[in-house]
């Protein structure tokens, strides 16, 4: 409303006056703060009695001065306009807008209970017509829905409500299963793949999939993103052919037992050709898939998604689903302490838990840092990296992260470093700085500062590492690098590198892909045994035997202190009783299309 603008910019004008104090003012002064005419001006104060905003007691004849006095605080007055942006969709300018608040602390909190309302999980009824909505906000900014485009937790996740796969990993990471594809054929190579696609699948859009977009969805991948994530995936397609329209055979340049776990991610999810062509880079903003949810709007900030009532597995329970997106490193965000509701992923449990049906492990990120062996400086020397891994003391770090679900890390394998007898021991956490600083003397460190490059998302982390290698006098600048440049040529510049990778039911492609990575800035020897080392794992078709060739490359790694492991976060999901069809067993974030409440 503007005109409760007006009385803001009114009240701000006199700070020094105290709410329901009289004070003299006159028409003209008033006109000359909103910048509008004295007839305006005389309009607006009517209106604001009439609101009983104010109360205006007008004094006729030269030299007069009218009183003023104001009758609803500033607060109360923010608490409503922000209520209003929130019922445009528009929360971030509500957040805003409350964010600029000195001293709101009250009427904060009673905007957080509001808000809290309007999240979860509300049913609209229109005549015979019962709709069930999910709505629920998102602590990440959404730049695309480009299934080629991806970079973020908040976009994969409704990337997989938006699209399919050919296949699809079960919901224990175990195997894969037919999805898109019924079924499949491998020769005896295992490097001619032959997919069998269901008939009548439809896009959103009503066009039925075909082969052809399978093909195109493949090479456009590989166009689109050539570096991208598991990108030495889809650059080892020597050929695709599509037999007829529900045929197509791929043929790759050699044996990779991880092909078909790449084809079950939303990564590899098949897009409309057509479509795609028409619209280009747009194709992001409105994405069109087979999924059981279609994008019906997104505007400022809102992604609207409508079951999708023709999907191939059957209609979800669901009718809408709404995603409030917000940028997660706004201060104004992290000030409102965005409202749970009925399904929380990467939670932090308080003492309102016992609400709860359930809270479980659902997977874990794990963050480390690696060192640019490439670059000239004292990273290449091994002593020195050792130093360093010591002046990061985990124990430490983890009470400066406090308020996460943490714990000290070692390895991307937690479950097989907690019963091998063999297992290295952990990275050293208890060495006296006096200690640490000795070593670094002698191994030839001489105060040098070195660069640390991460993504703006682990900024913090970041500064807590800057902080730990001060106190030894190590001296640390950080560099920012948007991810999407991350595996670019902007972190060759820099001496360290920190970064997150998912332990998921993805591991191993994970692993790959982390590992493909750390090629590019290892000395020499080591990129070649770890080409040779990862070309071994893709032609092995026993799990563990995969397994056992992974932890020899992290040990390698760690015994020369050119992986530093830092931390795990367990992440967690909760289940609101009357939530009803999720899956306990499932690795990732829950589907939509699953979910229904009672």
């Amino acid at each position: 409303m503007k005109i409760r603008r007006h009385y803001l910019a009114l009240r701000n004008s006199y700070p020094h006056i105290s709410d329901d104090a009289p004070f003299e003012a006159t028409v003209g002064e008033l006109a000359e703060v909103l910048d509008c005419t004295h007839r305006n001006m005389v309009l607006l104060l009517k209106r604001m009695q009439e609101e009983g905003w104010l109360a205006w007691e007008a004094k006729r004849g030269r030299g007069n001065r009218s009183t003023l006095r104001f009758q609803v605080k500033k607060e109360q007055m923010l608490l409503a306009e922000a209520q209003e942006l929130v019922d445009k969709q528009e929360l971030h300018a509500a957040l805003e807008l409350l964010h600029t608040l000195e001293d709101g602390d009250a009427a904060k909190e009673q905007f957080h209970d509001w808000l809290s309302s309007q999240f979860g999980f509300r049913t609209e009824v229109q005549g015979a017509t019962r709709s069930d909505i999910l709505r629920f906000p998102l602590p990440q900014t959404i730049h695309t829905l480009d299934p080629a485009r991806i970079h973020f937790t908040g976009e994969s996740h409704l990337v997989s409500q938006l699209f399919d796969s050919l296949v699809r990993m079960d919901a224990k990471g175990r195997s894969v299963e037919p999805h898109l594809a019924h079924a499949w054929d491998v020769d005896a190579s295992r490097t001619a793949w032959t997919f069998y696609l269901r008939k009548g699948v439809l896009f959103h859009h009503g066009h039925q999939m075909v082969a052809e977009d399978v093909r195109y969805s493949l090479e456009r991948l590989r166009r689109l993103a050539p570096k991208g994530l598991y990108s030495w995936a889809y650059a080892g397609i020597a050929d695709m052919q599509v037999v007829d329209d529900y045929t197509i055979r791929i043929r790759l340049a050699a044996r990779n037992e991880a092909f078909l776990a790449f084809l079950s991610t939303n990564r590899a999810a098949i897009v409309p050709q057509e479509l795609c062509e028409t619209v280009g880079e747009a194709f992001g903003r409105n994405p069109v898939g087979t999924g059981p949810f279609r994008l019906a709007g997104n505007e400022h900030g809102v992604w609207q998604l409508e079951v999708f009532p023709a999907y191939f597995q059957g209609r979800g329970f669901l009718d809408r689903v709404e995603v409030w997106a917000m940028p997660e490193n706004s201060a104004a965000a992290r000030e409102a302490h965005l409202p749970t509701f009925q399904v929380m992923h990467n939670v932090r449990i308080s003492s309102s838990a016992e609400r709860w049906q359930q809270v479980r492990q659902s997977g874990m990120t794990c963050k480390f840092i690696t060192v640019n062996e490439l670059k000239e400086g004292v990273m290449r020397n091994e002593r020195i990296r050792a130093a360093l891994n010591a002046a990061i003391n985990r124990l430490r770090l983890l009470e400066l992260l406090s308020g996460d679900v943490i714990e000290m890390g070692d390895s991307f394998w937690p479950e097989m470093m907690a019963s091998g007898p063999n297992s290295p021991a952990p990275s050293p956490i208890d060495i006296e700085p006096e200690a640490i600083e000795r070593e670094l003397e002698a191994a030839g460190y001489r105060g040098e500062a070195l660069i640390l490059a991460t993504i703006p998302q682990y900024e913090t982390d970041a500064r807590f590492i800057q902080q730990l290698c001060a106190s030894v006098g190590i001296r640390i600048t950080t560099k920012l690098i948007p991810a999407e440049q991350f595996k670019g040529e902007a972190r060759m510049s820099a001496d360290l590198l920190l970064f997150a990778i998912m332990l998921d039911e993805h591991r191993e492609l994970r692993l790959i892909d982390l590992y493909k990575s750390l090629q590019q800035h290892l000395s020499p020897d080591m990129q070649h045994w770890l080409e040779t080392s990862l070309t071994a794992i893709l032609a092995e078709p026993d799990p563990a035997l995969r397994t056992a060739s992974f932890q020899a490359i992290e040990d390698q790694l760690k015994s020369r202190s050119s992986l530093l492991f830092l931390y795990r976060k367990h992440l967690k999901t909760a289940f609101h009783p009357n939530v009803r069809g999720i899956a306990l067993e499932s690795l990732s974030w829950v589907r939509f299309r699953d979910l229904w409440f009672v």
